[in-house]
């Protein structure tokens, strides 16, 4: 049987060539469309009809698409995060749904290291300085000692708190639900509710999944529990983030800089206001992507595709 298959992840779209003979073997006819970060509801709803399973990236799965997709039969998610597919419509519609769990815990959190460090020395600004025949000196602040909150512990949080600890901070961290008590007694790490980890932190950074219960979990409210002058890190989902009241703390200084490397639309919009604060660093949805996490996800995503399709016909 000839399977028809539409590639979105824009990772695999750049590495696809060495997986040409495996999909040709398994009698696979891949489309690789062209894009920027994702496709929208819109460009899914004219071509989903065509194919029997997708390899997603962060495109928008909604009850619309997968209602029209009559020959769909798997979603084969690249990476963790499933909230832009709608799993409740899925499931309905008996089209499997798999992502790649807990493959991308030392990628991201080395990024988030990355930008702790830059955050807290300015490092951005200096460089910025030299290259346009300046020499900068700006006053920074130590990490010893510090507080980093970890919103969301889950196994790239776990890797962000060993990268904190390491580092001499001490490490806060709120999760819905437990963290083993063996992590904590090895790490150190307190786990404390959402308001007590923004009363306490000098860092946040977000690393928990985005859900329907969790959309603008840091908004107005949150922001103006947190101390004056702390930095926020989010390489999660970025609608975590409210972003009006993010530009509204960032004005105030109550937030003294935020490393982004995912927002509310992407990519960020020209007319974004937070392009107005070059206390600010920002990312393209990138923390993951190295070449040794893209070739292990790119195994396991097309996996997942392949087992689901010839499931499909017993």
């Amino acid at each position: 049987m000839k399977w028809r298959i539409l590639i979105t992840c824009p990772h695999l779209q750049k590495t696809i060539d060495p997986y040409r003979p495996l999909f040709a073997e398994r009698n696979v006819e891949i489309e690789v469309p062209t894009l920027v970060q994702q496709l929208s509801e819109a460009e899914l709803l004219e071509i989903i009809d065509r194919f029997d399973g997708v390899i997603a990236g962060d495109d928008f799965f909604t009850a619309k698409v997968l209602e029209k997709g009559k020959r769909l039969k798997i979603v084969a998610k690249w990476g963790i995060g499933l909230d832009a597919i709608d799993l409740e419509a899925a499931k309905k519609l008996g089209i499997l749904v798999h992502n790649t769990p807990d493959v991308f815990a030392d990628e991201v959190a080395d990024v988030v290291l990355g930008y702790i460090v830059l955050l807290a020395r300015r490092l951005h600004k200096l460089d910025h300085s030299v290259r346009n025949g300046g020499w900068l000196k700006v006053q920074g602040r130590s990490l010893r000692g510090k507080t980093l909150g970890v919103i969301g512990v889950g196994s790239i949080g776990r890797a962000v708190v060993r990268r904190g600890v390491a580092l001499g901070m001490s490490v806060v961290g709120y999760d819905v639900a437990s963290v083993p008590e063996s992590f904590i007694q090895d790490t150190g790490m307190s786990q404390q509710s959402l308001e007590s980890l923004l009363q306490v932190s000098d860092f946040i950074s977000l690393n928990c999944n985005l859900t329907s219960d969790n959309r603008h979990l840091l908004g107005q409210k949150q922001f103006d529990l947190m101390k004056e002058g702390v930095y926020l890190i989010n390489t999660a989902r970025g609608p975590l983030v409210d972003e009006a009241a993010l530009v509204k703390a960032l004005a105030e200084g109550k937030v003294a800089g935020a490393a982004l490397d995912v927002f509310e639309e992407e990519p960020l919009p020209m007319d974004s206001p937070l392009r107005q604060f070059d206390n600010c660093i920002f990312g393209t949805h990138n923390a993951s992507n190295t070449l040794e996490a893209v070739m292990r996800v790119n195994e396991m995503a097309i996996q997942n595709l392949l087992e689901g399709l010839e499931g499909s016909i017993r």
